[in-house]
C-alpha cells in the first residue's frame, strides 16, 4: 500500500476517534529540514509496500503542517513512527509511538528491521 499525507485536520480526526473505521496506520513524523527524514523516505515506502503489511495504512505527516502534534502525542524530534489502531466505535484511538534506537543509523535515524519489529509487536 502506497503511503498517503495526512492533513493535521485527517490526523486530528484519527486522534480523536472520529473515525468510525477499524483500522491500523503507521504514521511518520517528519519535517522538511531533516536530513535523516528524506533518507528514511525510500525505507519507508518499501515497508508500506510488503504484502505482509497490506492490512495497514500508512502515512507521513510533516510536523509544519501542525506544530503542536509533537506535544498532543509526546515525543520530540523528527524522524518519529507511531501506530495508531482505531475501531468502530466513537474512541479514542490506541497510540503507541516507536522508542527512539539504541543505535541510530547515521542517515536514517530508524532501522527497517526496528520498523519492522515495532510493527509486528504493537499490531
Amino acid at each position: 500500500m502506497a503511503v498517503n499525507r495526512l492533513s493535521e485536520r485527517a490526523l486530528k480526526k484519527i486522534m480523536s476517534g472520529e473515525t468510525k473505521v477499524p483500522a491500523t496506520c503507521i504514521i511518520k513524523f517528519y519535517s522538511n529540514t531533516c536530513p535523516m527524514c528524506h533518507n528514511l523516505k525510500e525505507y519507508y515506502d518499501d515497508i508500506s509496500e510488503d504484502k505482509k503489511y497490506s492490512d495497514l495504512y500508512f502515512f507521513a505527516f510533516n510536523l509544519e503542517d501542525g506544530h503542536k502534534i509533537e506535544k498532543l502525542l509526546n515525543f520530540q524530534g523528527t524522524p518519529t513512527i507511531a501506530l495508531m489502531r482505531t475501531t468502530s466505535t466513537p474512541q479514542k484511538p490506541k497510540i503507541r509511538i516507536m522508542r527512539d534506537p539504541e543505535e541510530p543509523n547515521d542517515k536514517t535515524w530508524y532501522r527497517t528491521k526496528d520498523i519492522r519489529n515495532f510493527i509486528d509487536k504493537e499490531r
